[in-house]
């Protein structure tokens, strides 16, 4: 079996290293670009902060800063044609999952035409998306550095899945300063759905060596730093640790793609415009003790990586240890304890699990699962 491996050009990391960014940014010759960002974050100053280091290296910048918390097909077209409007030759999205998805959707239309919904699925696209710098501000979706853009149909009331390596950022920043004093609620959503990540690539059909190997130590860092970035958003070692498990998560999954945690989270976010941290972390235990039946070994070894003794465990106890250590760390950041807490309605299950089957994300994952099994774990999850 052959195999490709997606990841940014160049990869800045660690404190300060936003600085770094500007340089590089300046020697690709870019004039001007648009930042795609959302309104807290300008409203604070930061995205004053990185206008004003590009300002100094002679690159012009216009910002977008309509983004919502899921971003829509709405977002994208606004941002598209202030992109348009000021002849703008690059993209910089700046924050967390949301502007970076946003602003690859506005690139890859830029580039190839068309309206957003065109690119729904895996690999819809003829050429690469206007070059995007992806500056992160959040530990946790690491939609900095992968091929993963989701756009909510406001019509259709669900998130669209856009697998694309054409939407691969050139450049990927994480830079732990921009990550500080971010409120405990953000900093545990984005923490459990980097976990997510990591386990779900782990037990992903699609696995590798080289993802296997990314995504246990993303789960041993964040099982050893999450509780205190929560607990202290100015611990500048803990963000930065978060930092590199985050982004290690994203290298596994954007190579060996995801499971039913993310193609069941995505329906709750269209449906409700429910964060998708928090959906995922409800979600994560319920779907990984129905993978149990087929994967205990691969959950054994997240159990070991969340620093569980399994020496005298066999594939099973390991399996049910993990669901127990992923529901205790969700407890201790203050994760909700089921769906029903985030506005989630029993009614509605039948089309959540429909949209479920139908997500890109659910085809790698290690057990395909009907209609009636996936309403059980939303069920099971309420």
């Amino acid at each position: 079996m052959t195999t490709a491996f997606f990841i940014p050009t160049v990869n800045f990391m660690g404190a300060g290293c936003l600085k770094d960014a500007a340089d590089s940014i300046q020697s690709q010759g870019f004039k001007k670009g648009l930042i795609v960002t959302d309104s807290v974050l300008n409203q604070i100053g930061v995205v004053k902060q990185v206008q004003a280091l590009l300002s100094e290296r002679d690159v012009e910048t216009v910002v977008f800063d309509g983004t919502q918390p899921n971003p829509t097909i709405g977002n994208v077209n606004a941002g598209l044609e202030l992109l348009a409007d000021n002849d703008c030759d690059f993209v910089i999205s700046l924050g967390g999952g949301s502007p970076h998805d946003c602003a690859k959707g506005i690139a890859l239309v830029a580039a190839n035409g068309g309206k957003i919904a065109d690119y729904e699925g895996v690999d819809q696209s003829a050429k690469p998306m206007l070059p995007l710098i992806a500056i992160n501000t959040t530990a946790g979706t690491a939609s900095e550095m992968t091929r993963f853009c989701i756009i909510t149909d406001e019509e259709r009331h669900i998130k669209m899945a856009i697998v694309d390596k054409h939407t691969t950022p050139l450049i990927s920043v994480n830079d732990p300063e921009l990550m500080l004093a971010k409120p405990a609620s953000l900093t545990a959503a984005t923490g459990m759905d980097a976990l997510t990540h990591a386990v779900e690539a782990y037990v992903s059909i699609a696995a590798t060596p080289i993802t296997d190997a990314v995504a246990i130590k993303a789960i041993e860092l964040i099982q050893a730093h999450l509780r205190t970035a929560v607990d202290n958003g100015e611990d500048i070692e803990a963000r930065e640790q978060m930092a590199y498990a985050q982004f290690m998560a994203g290298m596994a999954f954007n190579n060996a793609s995801l499971g039913y945690v993310h193609a069941m989270a995505h329906q709750l976010g269209g449906f409700y415009d429910l964060p998708h941290g928090v959906c995922n972390a409800v979600l994560l235990p319920h779907v990984q003790r129905y993978n149990a039946q087929v994967c205990p070994e691969r959950l054994r070894d997240v159990a070991k990586a969340m620093g569980v003794d399994v020496e005298n465990m066999n594939a099973e106890q390991g399996a049910e240890a993990a669901l127990e250590a992923i529901m205790q760390l969700s407890k201790d950041v203050g994760i909700p304890a089921g769906l029903k807490e985030l506005g989630a309605k029993s009614e509605d299950i039948s089309i959540l699990a429909d949209n479920a089957l139908k997500d890109a994300c659910g085809f790698t994952n290690p057990k395909q699962a009907t209609h009636e099994e996936i309403s059980a774990i939303f069920s099971a999850a309420m």
